[in-house]
């Protein structure tokens, strides 16, 4: 594919990477959908449907991407497009919606999730440096993703057994796709297998396509696969959760905004990088340990400002969107 989209004029590539975008969305769709409806039909309590499929399936266009880039020894665009969506949900897309309406913050997302969020981007810089778990510096190997993958599978099994704890105490379970697991009709077998295998060739075809036509765009504009990943890629990949998140904004249903996004935030860190450096060696550059470290900042940032007084406030939204336009800029020009 990638000597065809080669050959191309770089209007036709732009419209390819759209077409790539729109793939990994709809086949994410399709893929949770499915697997929600087989998991209901084997009478998976909703609640767990919710903390994994429905969960990791708004992770999974950047695992696509971010795979794909892996497996064809695209390094710098696996790191920068999960450390680029990071950044992006944290302070556009909440500084967006806090800027619609004022956010409430559950005490769970400041005592728990924003720390493990920013614990998370801590312990990429450490292993990504160090080399811990590969004894190689600045590379995430395969003993790093296999590291990665264990923390993860625990803080989902933390989550569920805390989830399933707190439902049978008869207590309200406010966690991302729960309630859409219980209102989430039931297809049938075959129609659940169809909406598996359409939603996954959806998903490798996305993956495929948005990697080589974020590289042609890169050399066509003489940027680097840090800055394409970064930006381009980071936002397109993340577009779901901008666009989920204003629409709630404006309905004024935005009480697990912060949550959610710092729950995205752990699940492409442990999840996606997990995988993708599990399968291919992924090196890091300078770039990717700034930005990581500026990843690090942003949560403490909005760690602040939730914490304050348990809600982020249209003024603290602006400052979050403004500062997000200022590392833009930075990363354009460095």
């Amino acid at each position: 594919m990638q000597n065809i989209i080669n050959g191309l004029p770089i209007a036709a590539v732009i419209l390819l990477l759209a077409v790539g975008f729109a793939f990994l969305v709809k086949g994410a769709d399709f893929f949770v959908e499915g697997s929600s409806s087989i998991a209901k039909k084997l009478k998976v309590p909703p609640i767990i449907i919710g903390l994994t499929i429905v969960a990791m399936g708004t992770s999974l266009p950047e695992t696509a991407v971010s795979v794909t880039a892996s497996l064809v020894q695209n390094n710098e665009l696996a790191v920068s497009n999960v450390v680029g969506s990071n950044i992006f949900n944290l302070m556009f897309v909440i500084g967006v919606c806090s800027i619609l309406t004022s956010i409430m913050v559950q005490k769970a997302t400041v005592v728990r999730d924003i720390p493990l969020s920013l614990g998370c981007a801590l312990f990429l810089l450490v292993l990504g440096v160090s080399g811990l778990g590969d004894k190689a510096g600045m590379t995430l190997g395969h003993a790093d993703g296999v590291i990665f993958l264990i923390v993860f599978a625990g803080y989902i099994f933390t989550m569920v057994r805390s989830a399933m704890k707190a439902r049978a105490a008869g207590q309200k379970v406010e966690i991302e796709g729960v309630e859409e697991c219980d209102n989430m009709k039931e297809l049938s077998y075959g129609k659940s297998i169809l909406f598996l295998i359409v939603g996954a060739a959806a998903i490798a075809f996305g993956g495929d396509l948005t990697v080589d036509t974020a590289s042609r765009i890169a050399i066509e504009l003489g940027m680097s696969q840090t800055l394409v990943g970064l930006t381009i890629v980071s936002i397109g990949t993340s577009l779901p959760e901008l666009v989920t998140s204003v629409v709630a904004a404006r309905k004024n249903e935005v009480d697990m905004a912060v949550g959610n996004a710092v729950g995205s935030n752990i699940f492409n860190i442990l999840m996606v990088l997990g995988i993708s450096s599990a399968i291919s060696p992924v090196a890091l550059i300078r770039e990717n340990i700034i930005d990581i470290v500026l990843l690090m900042v942003f949560s403490v940032m909005v760690w602040i400002f939730a914490g304050t007084r348990k809600k982020i406030e249209r003024k603290e939204g602006i400052i979050m969107v403004v500062v997000y336009l200022v590392y833009c800029a930075y990363i354009i020009a460095r």
